[in-house]
């Protein structure tokens, strides 16, 4: 049970904008939020999970692989303590899978077909944190449909038949 008050109010942004359909609503509070935890200088907690909620309510999806950046780099500051501390339910490792799939959704938007398939393997490699929970499965099936549309794509330098 998450026990943190500032991740609990990134919690009413999540909701505000996956099941109410509040996405500016959610900007909006989550850019409140970035402002009082100090931005990047923030608890990196506080920042990773912040930048990886704000990145989910991006019209453009340059903005959205600046705060997908921001969300990685916060987690590589980030230790078990500190996350269980917040009553976050998972280690450090288990935020990786979602934090690469999301960089590597960006990546294939934007072209960079390598870079999307790099992240890919990089979020394969960590499921391993991850149980066989809902959250799992959700991640799983992302990097599935993920996967499948990288493989319609060629990779650089090689050609279609």
């Amino acid at each position: 049970m998450v026990t943190d008050d500032t991740l609990a109010r990134i919690n009413q942004g999540v909701q505000l904008h996956h099941h109410q359909g509040q996405r500016e609503a959610a900007r909006d509070l989550f850019a409140q939020i970035w402002d009082e935890i100090g931005g990047e200088r923030g608890d990196p907690l506080h920042v990773c999970v912040l930048a990886h909620s704000m990145a989910d309510v991006q019209d453009d999806v340059h903005q959205e692989l600046v705060w997908d950046q921001r969300a990685l780099a916060a987690a590589d500051l980030l230790t078990d303590d500190r996350v269980a501390q917040a009553g976050v339910p998972m280690s450090v490792a288990g935020l990786y899978p979602s934090l690469h799939l999301n960089l590597g959704e960006c990546h294939r938007k934007l072209g960079d077909l390598d870079q999307a398939r790099e992240c890919l393997q990089r979020a394969q490699a960590g499921m391993g944190a991850l149980g066989d929970d809902e959250y799992a499965q959700l991640i799983r099936s992302g990097l599935d449909r993920l996967a499948q549309q990288l493989a319609s794509e060629p990779a650089r330098g090689t050609t279609r038949d």
